[in-house]
């Protein structure tokens, strides 16, 4: 996997840093466009690869993904430096709106404000979903595997460590398998 551009530790602090200051609820989408878009630190393939191994780590995926991309460039202490970076800001800004919140938490304009930001939040996900799909290798396994896991947790609600347990063993085997099968 070759990347165009490697981060210094000191970029990799700063720019998840940078994330977990501006992304509230949801920053996958505000991820991908600093690793891929902005800065060039991994391609789209990387990226959905990298997703794709902290999807199936115990955690938050973006957490996840931080180690992971950090770990990539500066071993251990990249990973510790992006999770710190990722999730410096977010806890101190927590900790002020959770303080906030139980003094404010009974007036009609915050509860129509937090109304208001589910919709935002499921269009970015779903937006960042359609995004990932489109890279995803067009064979009938690889289509036939994402409409049954989505039908199973977005439809059938199954519990999704169950799903996951049956889902990666099933989705790897098929690759390796068709992979072997390939000319040389």
């Amino acid at each position: 996997m070759e990347t165009r551009n490697i981060p210094t530790r000191r970029e990799l602090f700063t720019g998840f840093f940078g994330i977990g200051i501006v992304g509230f609820g949801g920053v996958l989408p505000l991820v991908h466009h600093m690793l891929v878009l902005r800065k060039g630190w991994l391609t789209d393939a990387e990226f959905t690869e990298l997703l794709g191994l902290g999807q199936i780590l115990p955690g938050p995926n973006v957490v996840n993904l931080s180690v992971a991309v950090g770990g990539r460039f500066h071993g251990a202490s990249g990973a510790l430096l992006a999770f710190s970076g990722l999730l410096l800001a977010p806890f101190c800004i927590a900790m002020l709106l959770v303080s906030l919140y139980q003094q404010y938490r009974g007036l009609p304009a915050l509860q129509q404000v937090l109304a208001g930001l589910a919709p935002a939040a499921t269009g970015l996900i779903f937006g960042m979903g359609l995004r990932l799909a489109a890279k995803l290798e067009r064979s009938s396994w690889c289509i036939a595997l994402a409409v049954a896991t989505f039908v199973a947790i977005g439809l059938l609600h199954w519990p999704l460590l169950p799903l996951l347990l049956v889902m990666v063993p099933l989705a790897v085997t098929l690759a390796w398998h068709l992979q072997q099968k390939e000319p040389a």
